[in-house]
């Protein structure tokens, strides 16, 4: 029997469904951003509410009403992952012009068109290998749209035009061009639909498969970024246009993605965002439904192997996350480790950096053959290294801690990583070395770090420009995350670490420039730091400083003998505030002088009991900027053509550098 209070309570919300029902009619239905089916219990069959799903990768949930970003681009897609390791999808797409000027045209990222034969603008730039690891012989993938039209049903197949604006490689077909039937002008939408396959390559870089091992990432037709006046100091609108280079990763506009991932029946999935609905299995396929928002790309993966294991944490700025392990086997027993990590780096980051938005986060832990795959980030979803037996070092967390810190620099701040990566990867390199100090006491082995970077660029260089991988990773890793520190020096780590959270929280989905970065470290210090950008950020500047000259000169006084030292210290790189030099004479006396490092050159003269012995700039390697210690050290007594910069005996050197630090 149903009571009055129910009775009441029905009505009401009939009135309600009646209401919304009238809206409806009225207003025009809104477009869909995911699967408006109910969710239902695997045993009953009945609908729930998100909050009775199991704990279990099918677990659903449903968006908020929170907008975070600018959304510009909205993708519905289907994706099948069919015989060979080919997907097949179909993909609309909803483009809502973000600038003031018309467009006729729409630029398409053919991403692993990248890998469909030597010829190609990244394997020529990489030679067939990424981080060690090497494409597998005949191990080519590539991407073809069979269709592609408007929603009058128009077919656009015959106005694409490959476009390779970088190199002019003709036989690179990363990048697509699709004239438009009719303009598209400021403020408008465009929907299209295409139909794509991509056969997948075997991995090395980023995605493709590896045994039953399958990494999506890149991996459906993406819609270039149009910049409007304004983004990243842009005086004219227009398309920001890439091919995929062997150094550079992404740039994408933030948007709403609804994806059904169909694979065979004993696959698990792991995904950007969270499902809607739990999975079926339906004529021997498993079928997913995902959906994210606020994120500029989607990423997955899937293995009938993945031992999955889900916990759920909050911390002060995470109100509630689902941290989600997709493992391979060979590291089941080292769940905990991968837990601890994710959940460190959470509550740092967010301490640091702001609130962590989103629901979920996902770490995927590919099989040993599948390393090509890891050390990857993608909005809410990460890779670690491939796993194996052996038993891993602190590396394992490392990679962890590293790919979450992505989640903001590359995920919410979203720099453009084909022309200033180091606003990603430099500063994910620094909060990393702050968690893993923080949380494991490891402290990074900087002044070694700084010596390995022995060709120096500048950040804001494009990122296929550097001459090698390696020059790449110095500079956009380690180079950038030592300018950070650089910064952190002059300011107290107080200071810097207002400046990193204002940086983020006013940039959060806005795209910023090394610019933007700049004025927010003079908006918080209140000083210009344009000398130093210049020199280190839009320069090639390393700091060197070298005792040049010692000069010795006994001289009586009163009766005594007294030494009257000369000590000519030598700025031969960029500017660096604050330079320690230490002076040590014969008795052991020591002087400790602080250089502005502003002049070319400075000369102390001391006179002393004692004649000096030595003197040395940076004695303690606290200069972090400083890449040529070589030089920094000079025994006095040495003729000038066989000085040998030995500082403190070659032993000494390496117990200076290397002593008590770790990477």
């Amino acid at each position: 029997m149903i009571s009055r209070r129910a009775k009441i309570r029905l009505t009401a919300c009939l009135v309600l469904f009646l209401l919304a029902g009238a809206a409806w009619f009225i207003l025009g239905k809104p477009q869909a951003t995911i699967s408006e089916l109910p969710a239902f219990a695997p045993e009953s069959g009945k609908p729930v509410a998100p909050a009775q799903l199991p704990n279990s990768p099918e677990s659903v949930q449903t968006p908020t009403a929170e907008v975070l970003s600018d959304r510009v681009v909205e993708y519905h897609i289907d994706v099948k992952l069919a015989d060979d390791n080919v997907l097949q999808g179909t993909q609309t797409l909803t483009w809502t012009h973000p600038g003031k000027k018309t467009v006729n045209e729409l630029y398409f990222h053919l991403y692993p068109n990248a890998f469909s034969s030597q010829n190609t603008t990244f394997m020529q730039e990489s030679g067939g290998k990424l981080r060690g690891d090497v494409m597998p012989a005949n191990g080519y993938g590539s991407m073809t749209i069979t269709e592609m039209k408007t929603e009058d049903g128009l077919s656009l197949m015959h106005r694409m035009q490959y476009v390779q604006p970088d190199d002019g490689n003709i036989k690179d077909r990363t990048l697509i061009k699709v004239r438009l039937p009719k303009p598209v002008k400021g403020g408008e939408t465009i929907t299209l639909h295409t139909r794509f396959e991509v056969k997948l390559p075997q991995i090395f870089a980023r995605m493709g498969t590896a045994g039953n091992f399958v990494m999506a990432g890149q991996w459906f037709p993406k819609l270039s970024v149009y910049e409007p006046a304004g983004r990243r100091d842009r005086a004219v609108e227009g398309w920001n246009l890439h091919q995929y280079h062997g150094n550079s990763e992404f740039y994408s506009d933030f948007g709403i993605y609804s994806v059904r991932i169909r694979v065979p029946e004993k696959y698990k999935v792991a995904a950007t965002g969270f499902p809607t609905r739990p999975s079926v299995v339906k004529n021997g396929e498993k079928i997913y439904q995902f959906y994210a928002d606020d994120v500029h790309d989607f990423a997955w993966a899937a293995s009938p192997d993945f031992v999955y294991a889900e916990e759920p944490f909050s911390a002060p700025n995470v109100p509630g996350v689902r941290i989600k392990l997709y493992l391979d086997p060979a590291h089941e027993d080292l769940k905990e480790r991968y837990f601890y990590a994710a959940k460190a780096a959470l509550t740092n980051y967010s301490k640091w950096f702001g609130r962590y938005p989103y629901s979920t986060l996902s770490i995927v832990v590919p099989p040993k053959a599948g390393n090509g795959a890891g050390g990857m980030e993608y909005p809410t979803l990460v890779t670690a290294f491939g796993a194996d037996d052996t038993s891993p070092g602190y590396d394992l967390e490392r990679t962890v801690v590293h790919e979450i810190g992505h989640q903001y620099f590359y995920g919410m701040v979203a720099s453009n990583e084909f022309e200033e990566a180091w606003l990603d990867e430099g500063f994910t390199s620094y909060a990393e070395d702050k968690v893993m100090e923080l949380e494991y006491g490891l402290i990074p082995n900087l002044p070694v770090q700084a010596g390995l970077i022995t060709s120096p660029a500048p950040l804001t260089q494009e990122s296929w420009k550097f001459d090698s991988q390696n020059d790449y990773a110095s500079n956009v890793y380690t180079r950038g995350k030592l300018v950070l520190l650089g910064i952190e020096q002059q300011v107290g780590a107080k200071t810097m670490e207002r400046i990193l959270s204002t940086y983020v929280k006013k940039y959060r989905f806005k795209h910023p420039s090394s610019t933007d970065f700049q004025r927010v470290v003079e908006q918080v210090t209140r000083a210009s730091w344009s000398e130093y950008f210049n020199q280190y950020v839009y320069g090639s500047g390393m700091a060197d400083f070298a005792v040049e000259k010692i000069s010795v000169k006994p001289v009586q006084k009163e009766g005594n003998t007294w030494y009257e030292s000369s000590i000519t210290v030598q700025k031969k790189g960029s500017d660096y505030k604050g330079v320690p030099v230490r002076i040590v004479f014969e008795d052991g006396h020591v002087v400790n002088k602080q250089w502005d490092g502003r002049e070319e050159r400075i000369t102390y003269r001391l006179t002393y009991s004692s004649p000096v012995s030595w003197a040395m700039t940076d004695p303690l390697y606290s200069m972090v900027l400083e890449n040529r210690h070589m030089n920094n050290f000079l025994k006095a007594g040495l003729d000038e053509p066989v000085q040998f910069r030995w500082s403190l005996g070659a032993t000494k050197l390496i117990e200076a550098i290397f002593g008590g630090l770790t990477w």
